[in-house]
């Protein structure tokens, strides 16, 4: 399949950033937020956004973490279902702000408030920071439910790339425990393994935006040593005990060097009994979710998601 036309026509004329991964993590960092700024644009109008705090807790991050509720009108005053959401950037770039509108879409396309999470990043923190950050931060919202208006019975993760290889490993890590018990989780081309290169990954190593250099990059940036790509944390694809997972909503991209990752664990849920819904879009690029200004199916995309998880969490 061709790329998208849209996606393809501003490659060619909009001279996109290119990422120099040898001038360290804040100019990458930089260079991440401006992108970020030229892919988004007209976010749908919501009912309340709040900047709240997750506090520091015996068994949770060193410090506060940043969150942002997002309440669109259709979600009414009462409890309901909500969504805990993880940005991605690689472990190391990326924040609240990055993946502001795609919240923003999210909350009004599934029609439910949405939690979104600043764990910390790599460098400054290595895994298992973002780990530790990604649990502590979903214990929090369950332990505070009636402030967020959630209702703790309907409640899903979420992320996208390195944030869904966070949605991944916490929705293991509860599966293992037996609490909380999480309703459904979104997985938008995850990362879900930090071992080896897949065919997708050679086949398009010089991708758009994820390159091979970019990868080497987070990696060597997020973990403490080699060994670490094989901890079931790392890289999720490893577990086999993947029974009673939540239902999954998992979004693949053909332009993307996740997809091979992405689909096998798709495959390895739906064969362990977890009702996937695997959406795949063979003309997209690897976080084409946040490209709503340039791609008209990115819009498309997010308001599938949206009413996927709207049905699903509305189901008893």
């Amino acid at each position: 399949m061709p790329l998208d036309a849209r996606i393809k026509s501003w490659l060619a004329k909009a001279a996109p950033p290119q990422f120099d991964w040898k001038a360290g993590v804040a100019e990458a960092r930089n260079q991440f937020w401006r992108t970020m700024q030229r892919l988004e644009a007209d976010a749908p109008t919501l009912h309340g956004v709040r900047n709240l705090i997750v506090p520091r807790t015996e068994a949770g991050p060193e410090s506060p973490l940043k969150a942002r509720l997002y309440e669109p009108y259709a979600a009414g005053a009462a409890p309901g279902a909500g969504l805990i959401y993880f940005h991605g950037g690689g472990f190391v770039l990326g924040d609240l702000e990055s993946h502001d509108m795609l919240c923003r879409r999210l909350a009004a396309a599934a029609m439910i408030r949405v939690l979104s999470i600043e764990y910390r990043l790599a460098p400054e923190h290595k895994f298992p920071a973002a780990v530790e950050d990604a649990a502590a931060a979903v214990r929090w919202a369950f332990a505070n439910a009636p402030e967020l208006a959630f209702d703790p019975a309907r409640i899903a993760i979420g992320g996208d790339s390195a944030g869904g290889n966070l949605a991944a490993v916490t929705a293991q890590a509860f599966k293992k425990a037996g609490a909380p018990r999480l309703k459904a989780q979104l997985l938008f081309y995850p990362c879900t393994q930090l071992m080896l290169m897949t065919p997708s990954q050679m086949r398009l190593r010089e991708s758009y935006f994820l390159t091979q250099a970019a990868q080497d990059f987070f990696k060597d940036k997020y973990l403490r040593t080699r060994e670490d790509a094989f901890d079931v944390r790392c890289s999720p694809l490893l577990e086999n005990d993947l029974a009673g997972l939540p239902p999954t909503y998992l979004v693949t991209a053909g332009f993307d060097p996740l997809y091979d990752e992405g689909k096998a664990y798709g495959e390895k849920l739906a064969a362990c009994g977890v009702p996937v819904a695997h959406a795949h879009y063979p003309k997209q690029v690897h976080g084409f979710f946040n490209m709503t200004a340039i791609s008209p199916a990115a819009r498309e995309a997010i308001e599938a998601a949206g009413a996927w998880l709207n049905c699903r969490l509305a189901l008893d």
